[in-house]
């Protein structure tokens, strides 16, 4: 995982954004890895984006995954949901996206709703400890890699965790074809 010096994130709460550790502290037992496999690296906040990270750190772009919120409404009501896809693909968001919402157009979320509502930082959004009403759109090539990089909630780190578990999150839906190549 390139040059990041990974630790239990557990044991450094103090890299994660306040839900994220929450979610990590009540992490179930059913899970198909165990908490303490779980990895966090501190970054330099400035080269959280995708691409400068994977650049500055030596990670490949197939093992860097990035979550999008999605929104959309439906009877005045307006739907979320997380995306997790490749880095090297894109949501496809009106098309699988807006079909699991069940609403007419999709689209992302505004950045500061996004933020407020997640308790996250934008750039290091994950889809550990959305709320819980929240499903989670897993693209089915994440459950492929044996370990990814994700957001931490904040900027200044990122979690490596096994793809596979990603797909086993609570709300989580594994999707095939809910990314396309870019």
């Amino acid at each position: 995982m390139g040059s990041l010096t990974l630790e239990p994130a557990l044991s450094r709460l103090d890299l994660l954004a306040e839900p994220v550790a929450a979610a990590l502290e009540v992490w179930p037992a059913e899970a198909p890895v165990d908490g303490d496999q779980v990895l966090v690296a501190p970054i330099d906040p400035t080269l959280a984006d995708t691409a400068a990270f994977c650049e500055a750190y030596g990670v490949r772009m197939e093992e860097s995954a990035n979550c999008v919120i999605v929104a959309g409404k439906r009877e005045g009501i307006t739907r979320y949901a997380a995306c997790l896809v490749l880095a090297t693909t894109r949501a496809d968001v009106n098309g699988v996206v807006r079909r699991q919402l069940d609403v007419r157009k999709a689209s992302f979320a505004p950045i500061d709703e996004a933020v407020r509502l997640t308790g996250m930082e934008y750039g290091g959004i994950t889809p550990i400890g959305l709320p819980k009403d929240w499903p989670i759109l897993v693209d089915s090539r994440i459950g492929a890699e044996p370990h990814v990089i994700i957001g931490s909630g904040v900027r200044h780190s990122k979690i490596a965790i096994p793809g596979p578990a990603l797909g086993a999150l609570p709300n989580a839906t594994v999707i095939d074809g809910l990314a396309r190549f870019t």
